[in-house]
């Protein structure tokens, strides 16, 4: 089950990356690779979307079904309730990067779009300036 947050903290990162180098200024003359890389990477990074939920209802359900350690209906020893408490930080943590994951994406999409029209709009003014 491991795989599963291995492939979406890979997505995460390399959105994030994609983002960091699509806003760092300085990369003019990589500007335009940059975001053709990127749009092209845009669509199987959308497989990540779905892939979300599914792993929402995973972590409900292992929350639903996760044996409690109560105090007044069933005693737990110590090693119970630190595997009870870490269970929880994981869930916890999984909830944080999908969440974190959706947000890069829709983030990368939308600096994408707007990086795309920028460049189109320069080549309007450059070609603007030339007639002139």
């Amino acid at each position: 089950m491991a795989l599963e947050w291995i492939v979406l903290g890979t997505a995460a990162g390399a959105e994030a990356i994609m983002i960091l180098l699509l806003t760092m200024p300085g990369l003019d003359g990589l500007r335009h690779g940059l975001l053709l890389a990127v749009h092209t990477a845009l669509q199987p990074l959308l497989a990540v979307i779905p892939f979300c939920p599914f792993l929402l209802m995973d972590i409900y359900w292992k929350y639903e079904t996760r044996p409690t350690c109560e105090h007044g209906s069933h005693a737990c020893t110590a090693t119970e309730h630190l595997r009870h408490q870490k269970s929880i930080m994981k869930s916890q943590r999984n909830a944080l990067l999908i969440a974190a994951t959706l947000l890069f994406y829709w983030l990368l999409f939308a600096v994408t779009s707007l990086v795309a029209r920028l460049e189109q709009l320069n080549q309007r003014t450059n070609k603007l300036d030339r007639q002139d």
